[in-house]
């Protein structure tokens, strides 16, 4: 089964105060954009030539917060009942 069948089975329920919040400011000076390459949901993508994130997919993972060397990512987890809710479907 493709990754995008398996995160079509779940339910978000997004948290509109962001629960992760990226730096951008940090991210421009950052080289090896690890992000990009290990967000599961593929919720990081440049965007000519700028870093992007688009929480609305999150897995609520934190990988992306623990790869960043430079600290640009905060991430707490969302309010009691947002979020994501896995294999809904």
């Amino acid at each position: 089964m493709r990754i995008e069948d398996r995160l079509a089975v779940n339910k978000y329920d997004i948290d509109r105060d962001i629960h992760i919040a990226v730096n951008p400011d940090v991210c421009t000076k950052c080289h090896s954009r690890t992000c990009l390459y290990v967000c599961p949901a593929g919720c990081f993508t440049l965007v000519d030539g700028r870093l992007n994130f688009s929480y609305e997919g999150c897995l609520e993972c934190g990988t992306c917060r623990i790869v960043c060397e430079a600290g640009a990512i905060t991430w707490t987890l969302p309010r009691p009942g947002l979020g994501i809710s896995y294999e809904y479907g």
